[in-house]
Formats: structure tokens, sequence, C-alpha cells
């Protein structure tokens, strides 16, 4: 799983060059931001999560900095946010609009272009829309960092049960361990 996301994330001096986090300067530098461990990944992928439903044109920069400030993986943050894009955005934001409605008992309104469009209406959709991405937001962020310690802590077991099936394959075969210590 780490050989994979090393080779399908934005690496660390790509992402210090970046238009949009580069002005981070010095700090891009801290090392915690690029490692791959459980902590780290589970980190990124919450605070992505989460600044994924904030307004589109300060999620990346609010979600680098969150990152930074928590030491979390910052490649995997910024690709969590990116799950909000132009293409999905209208989507997402519709769904957490109704979930808001839903909560505040408004009757919520179909989804015509035309009516979202018209900037005039906004204001009477900004509460279920603020309620919904904010609620969105809490169980995204929390549900995604479970679920990757919940993958992590898996797989790690895996990975000793077959240590262990392998060294008792070995001590059956009557075949020594390697000893940790050096003879000299």
């Amino acid at each position: 799983m780490k050989s994979w996301l090393r080779r399908n994330l934005p690496s660390p001096r790509k992402l210090r060059e970046s238009r949009q986090i580069g002005f981070f300067g010095e700090l891009l530098h801290d090392p915690r931001l690029w490692h791959l461990n459980r902590r780290s990944v589970a980190g990124g992928v919450a605070v992505g999560g989460f600044c994924m439903f904030f307004p589109p044109l300060g999620q990346i920069f609010v979600a680098a900095a969150v990152a930074i400030r928590a030491r979390v993986n910052l490649p995997i943050t910024l690709v969590v946010v990116s799950i909000t894009n132009p293409l999905t955005m209208p989507a997402i934001y519709y769904v957490c609009y109704r979930i808001g409605a839903l909560f505040l008992g408004h009757p919520p309104i179909e989804f015509r272009t035309e009516f979202w469009l018209d900037y005039d209406n906004w204001l009477g959709i900004l509460a279920p829309l603020l309620l919904g991405n904010l609620l969105c937001a809490i169980v995204c962020s929390t549900l995604g960092y479970f679920v990757v310690q919940g993958l992590w802590r898996r797989r790690l077991r895996r990975e000793i049960a077959e240590r262990r099936r392998r060294l008792q394959a070995l001590s059956t075969a009557g075949v020594r361990r390697p000893s940790s210590s050096r003879r000299t």
C-alpha cells in the first residue's frame, strides 16, 4: 500500500513549487508532512475530508494550512480535497443542501439549473447549505479517519500473521531462525 501511495501521490518537490501552496515556503520542509504512516495518512484523510466541504476558492489553502499545523500527510490531504472539483461540486453541494434542509425542517428545493445559477436565490438556501456542509464535513472526516485506521490495522495484522506462519513453518521444518544479534 505504501509503495502504491508513493508512486501515485505528488512529490514533495512538485508541491513545494506549486502556485497553490508553494507560498508556505519553509513550512513545507517539515518531513512529517510527507510520512506515510497510519497517523499521518489517517489525519490527512480527515483534514481533507473536512476541508473538501469548504467554499471552492479557499479549500486548498485552508486544507494545506491545517495539514501543516496538524503535521499530517500533505499530499493525501490535497488529494482528498480535490474530490470536490468543478465537476463533482454541484452534486456534492446539492446533497449537502438537502441534508441541511432536512435538519432545519425546510422543504428542499428541487434541482433546477436556472434557480441555482441565479445569485438572488442563494440567500434563501445559505443556511441549509452551510449546515449540510458542516454535518457532511464532520461525518466525512470522522469516517475517513477511522476507515484508514481500521484498514491500516487490518493490513498490519495480516502481515504479522503471515510472518508467524512463515516462522512456524521454518521451525517445524527444523530450520533455525536467524539470530538478530551479530557474532564477530
